[in-house]
């Protein structure tokens, strides 16, 4: 699946808006969010600098989500995604982290995904890509995966 990670633009507060304000996208997260909240979270977390989270474009350079991709401590990144709801099943959210953990790599980081218990999709994509539980914070599993030695 051809997708891309890009920097959030002021630009994308409507996308950003449609995907939080959605009950379903935001089921496991948090309540939706009004657009009051979306613009202080666009400009919290993705213009901030260093931003914490990045637009996700498919093919065609159609806003699908948003990934997270931060520092979480001084070994790994946080890694994880939010997709609107017509991205669902398409193979985004596994193209993305594949991407992400290249990104990770190439900084000599291991990489950290952080879900509800019963966020059965992202577990999965979690442990298909060799992540392991490592116990439980504020509420969510936390899975790890260590840095992949280069030869």
């Amino acid at each position: 699946m051809d997708c891309t990670i890009r920097p959030m633009r002021e630009t994308d507060l409507s996308d950003l808006c449609a995907l939080l304000s959605d009950a379903e996208v935001m089921r496991w997260i948090e309540p939706p969010f009004s657009r009051e909240q979306t613009k202080d979270f666009l400009e919290k977390a993705g213009l901030s600098v260093p931003p914490l989270i990045y637009a996700a474009e498919d093919a065609g350079g159609e806003f699908i989500g948003y990934v997270i991709y931060h520092d979480y401590d001084g070994e790994n990144k946080e890694i994880g995604w939010l997709l609107k709801r017509e991205a669902w099943g398409k193979g985004y959210a596994q193209a993305l982290t594949a991407r992400m953990l290249k990104m990770a790599g190439a900084e000599g980081k291991g990489a950290v995904i952080e879900c509800a218990p019963a966020q059965a999709a992202t577990k999965h994509i979690a442990q298909k890509f060799g992540f392991a539980c490592r116990g439980n914070s504020g509420g969510c599993d936390v899975y790890f995966r260590a840095r992949q030695q280069t030869m």
